[in-house]
């Protein structure tokens, strides 16, 4: 199954680099590290969502849609990327954010208003709303935005908070594939993919990815951001299954192939932990790379940890995804961390 032949809008810039990081793991006396740059994949200060966003807003385009709704949080990478690669296709931008509207506009959401989003809703439950809850009424305001906008004539496309699962997947297999492809050349092949773990499209997309392009061989670590490895194996699951039904694929996929770790979180997702400011500092200063605050700096806070650990043998080659999400650093509570 070739899944890069499926029909998708081309809006990156692909295969993205992979680089290796030398002087971390002189410093870590550890594994041969790598990291595979998708935060440089030419869009909107890039980021993971936009290999996903090829598939989607190829069916939105199918579908001759003239106007994107998604959702997300204040601060979310996935409304800023899909505000940029709506521009790139003349398509209006309207966004439901979860939480109030801040005075002055930081990080992501003066990138979505630099954009242009044509309309940003703010949606703020009660205190005491969980996660499920917080969905259901970000779900409702966009389904009443949608019938609005219907009734002004627009025909409108709606992306859910990262994408749909199946979008996720299909892209980030492909990004497998260029990993492959990349270390061949150096006469390698990845022992270990590393990625943050949120809302699991990544890592399902990475972990069919192994199966189809590396015949299992090639394990991907999950780190989690948001919630127990228990929630995001049962999701990876259930994606998963829905991928293997959509591409009609013979081959099974078990659960044994999911690995989720969910010591890195801390207190609650976009909440800075001294490890991940640790984690970041020390890219920075060991290789000139910006790693962002709620994504990729956990993950490398995660990896960092599981070297010092001894959890890889020292000929292993382990590739980090950097996913993106820089703009994240500028947000107003992301600045005060890292000035203290």
């Amino acid at each position: 199954m070739q899944i890069g032949r499926l029909e998708r809008v081309h809006l990156g810039e692909f295969p993205t680099p992979l680089q290796e990081l030398k002087n971390l793991q002189k410093h870590l006396d550890g594994p041969r590290i790598f990291i595979k740059r998708d935060d440089l994949d030419g869009l909107g200060f890039g980021g993971n969502k936009l290999r996903k966003l090829e598939y989607a807003l190829f069916e939105a385009i199918e579908q001759s849609a003239t106007a994107i709704i998604t959702t997300g949080a204040v601060q979310s990478n996935h409304t800023r990327l899909t505000t940029a690669a709506a521009n790139k296709l003349g398509f209006k931008t309207y966004l439901v954010l979860k939480g109030e509207e801040p005075k002055i506009a930081t990080g992501n959401l003066l990138l979505d208003k630099l954009l242009g989003a044509q309309e940003i809703h703010y949606v703020q439950g009660p205190s005491n709303s969980n996660k499920d809850e917080m969905a259901s009424m970000l779900e409702e305001r966009a389904e009443q935005l949608e019938k609005d906008l219907r009734e002004k004539g627009e025909s409108p496309y709606y992306i859910p908070n990262g994408c749909k699962a199946i979008h996720g997947a299909l892209g980030y297999s492909t990004c497998v594939l260029e990993i492959i492809t990349q270390l061949r050349a150096l006469g390698l092949a990845p022992d270990y993919i590393v990625t943050a773990s949120g809302t699991c499209g990544t890592q399902t997309g990475l972990i069919l990815g192994s199966a189809l392009y590396a015949q299992g061989e090639t394990q991907v670590l999950g780190m989690s951001i948001s919630g127990k490895k228990e929630e995001l194996g049962r999701r990876i699951t259930q994606s998963l299954a829905e991928v293997a039904e959509f591409l009609n694929l013979k081959q099974k996929i078990g659960t044994e192939e999911i690995t989720v770790y969910d010591d890195y979180i801390g207190e609650a997702y976009g909440v800075a932990t001294g490890e991940m400011k640790e984690a970041i500092q020390l890219v920075a200063r060991k290789e000139g790379i910006i790693l962002d605050p709620v994504y990729t700096g956990k993950a490398m806070a995660g990896l960092i940890d599981l070297v010092l650990k001894g959890r890889f043998e020292k000929d292993d080659v382990v590739v980090f995804l950097h996913t993106g999400g820089v703009a994240g650093l500028f947000a107003e509570g992301q600045i005060k961390t890292f000035q203290e």
